[in-house]
């Protein structure tokens, strides 16, 4: 468990730089309400991420399904983001796939850089 938590913890991490990152680089290039708008997308992704890694953690010690609440998430950010003038669709949907660029990025890593 104790590589389990450390992937968990280095996942955390790579998220929260790619949320800064692109936040930045949004906020230098689009208007102010674009780039909060995606870093409330960034913001849920992260707590996506953090129960999807819950729900992996579960897996290990119990024979329940995973939850599906995680979905639940996003669905009810997208509602909300149709209902509210402020809330733009595409940048908090592309705020919220910043979790998968870290996936990318991990992926990308451990693929093409050797291990010592």
């Amino acid at each position: 468990m104790a590589e389990f938590y450390q992937l968990q913890q280095e996942l955390y991490v790579v998220t929260l730089v790619l949320t800064a990152v692109i936040f930045v680089s949004v906020w230098i290039f689009y208007p102010t309400n674009t780039a909060l708008n995606y870093l409330l997308g960034a913001g849920v992704g992260l707590v996506y991420l953090r129960l999807l890694a819950k729900d992996v953690e579960r897996l290990g010690s119990q024979k329940r399904k995973p939850s599906s609440s995680r979905l639940a998430l996003v669905a009810g950010l997208l509602i909300l983001a149709t209902q509210l003038d402020r809330l733009q669709i595409l940048p908090i949907f592309l705020g919220f796939l910043t979790y998968k660029g870290t996936l990318l990025v991990y992926t990308l890593r451990t693929t093409l850089l050797p291990r010592p």
